[in-house]
């Protein structure tokens, strides 16, 4: 059998942009060993760092510009080389690339419809035959959450929620009914979706999960974590948060729930995790949530750039040292050593529409602790794989004092069932035979060469 040519479209391959593009860099090599080749076209600089190490070929055709990312060579790439795929998937909404596919595509398929000129330089051809002109392939839209009515109900985002509007008004809904089929991350994103907008009519609806390959094993975690957290005690239980420092990611709910947490310890109850808040530092946000830190527990915070550990052991004992530590963004090893560190993941998100760190935390076996606004949170409650609560102070407070009373049988449980949840919901080699599943369900671009 041929193999299927998959084209991937996408704003940036940037690792700091979020989710969809690491969801790319998990499934292709999945899908290759399912016979899938796979090229990704981009609108990033073409020297950018973080390209030229994937094992994919990535067509980076320039930096976007404005609010749209627009760039005037991807509407030109596209017609030049839609042809060659069986089937394009567009990664994200409110962007040039959506819009683009969508012009580049009915572009073609009113030039296969259009006779051809006679032309003596071309070979001859039976009078009233047409000439053979390739169409394009039927394109899928993914929107990771991008469909999801929090972003144009939240206060913070009026502006943009207006903007998406207009572009939804304009443009987008064409992109979905035109569109082969919307691809879903989770049942609940595509419950979500249909209550967003007005003429909102996909052809088809398909939840094709998500996936991520097994993590590296844990080596080395202390002397890694020591390396950038080196204010973490040695053998103290730590409490992990890893993403964006975001008003969106409820951090604030997060801090002012671990100080009520500290402040209600005894001598008599059980000791109180260490917490971690990794992510970039350098927005206004995030500076905010140190002072907030240093505010509610003053001393007990550590900051980047980290200073050497001291060699008095008592300077960072667990009873008088810092206790919310902000190392900044974690990556590779050192992000690893984290997650296989701590003794749970915890994310009280306003909004996450799959949320791939709680996955990565699962399949390191441990428990996450996240709001009920995490879109695959009724995942993790049926596999009992974590604790769930409510996007608020009290439900974030609720969440860490009930995970901190747990006795060490049930929180063995959770830790047994976060890892089989990881197996049976979230291995990327499964969520790749579901999106090979729905791009079938399309007639191959017979016109390909």
């Amino acid at each position: 059998m041929e193999p299927m040519r998959i084209l991937r479209v996408i704003a940036s391959m940037d690792p700091s942009t979020g989710g969809p593009c690491q969801g790319i860099r998990n499934t292709v090599p999945a899908m290759r060993g399912a016979g899938c080749q796979t090229e990704v076209v981009c609108l990033d600089a073409p020297g950018s760092s973080f390209l030229g190490s994937d094992p994919f070929h990535v067509h980076a055709l320039g930096k976007g510009t404005g609010p749209l990312y627009y760039h005037p060579a991807l509407v030109p790439w596209l017609l030049s080389n839609l042809g060659r795929f069986d089937t394009v998937i567009v990664h994200g909404l409110w962007l040039w690339t959506s819009i683009a596919v969508r012009i580049a595509t009915q572009r073609l398929r009113k030039k296969a419809k259009r006779p051809a000129i006679a032309s003596t330089s071309l070979p001859s051809v039976s009078p009233g035959t047409q000439r053979p002109t390739l169409s394009p392939p039927p394109y899928f839209v993914m929107p990771h959450g991008m469909l999801d009515p929090w972003f144009q109900n939240a206060p913070e985002r009026r502006w943009k929620a207006l903007r998406n509007r207009l572009y939804w008004h304009l443009a987008e809904h064409r992109v979905i009914s035109d569109a082969e089929g919307v691809l879903f991350t989770c049942c609940r994103e595509m419950e979500l979706a249909s209550t967003t907008f007005h003429r909102y009519r996909p052809k088809q609806e398909i939840d094709v999960g998500y996936g991520l390959p097994p993590p590296p094993p844990a080596e080395s975690i202390q002397e890694s974590l020591n390396s950038r957290i080196p204010n973490l005690p040695s053998c103290h239980p730590f409490l992990l948060f890893l993403g964006r420092i975001h008003p969106k990611k409820g951090v604030d709910l997060l801090i002012r729930a671990y100080a009520e947490v500290y402040a209600s310890r005894t001598d008599n109850s059980a000791p109180v995790p260490h917490l971690v808040v990794a992510g970039p530092l350098d927005s206004d946000y995030g500076r905010k949530m140190i002072l907030l830190a240093e505010s509610l527990l003053p001393g007990k915070v550590s900051c980047p750039p980290p200073q050497p550990r001291s060699t008095d052991s008592g300077r960072h004992s667990s009873r008088n040292g810092p206790f919310i530590h902000f190392p900044g963004q974690l990556g590779g090893e050192i992000k690893w050593a984290a997650m296989h560190g701590c003794e749970a993941f915890v994310l009280p998100s306003h909004q996450e529409n799959f949320g791939i760190a709680v996955a990565e935390a699962l399949s390191c076996g441990k428990p996450v602790l996240i709001s009920d606004q995490v879109n695959i949170a009724p995942e993790i409650e049926a596999a009992r794989a974590g604790l769930v609560g409510t996007d608020d102070q009290e439900g974030t407070h609720l969440l860490l004092r009930r995970w901190k009373d747990l006795q060490p049988v049930e929180r063995n449980l959770l830790v047994r069932s976060a890892y089989a949840c990881f197996r049976a919901r979230f291995d990327v080699a499964s969520a790749a035979e579901r999106l090979l599943a729905a791009l079938r369900t399309s007639p191959p671009n017979a016109s390909r060469p």
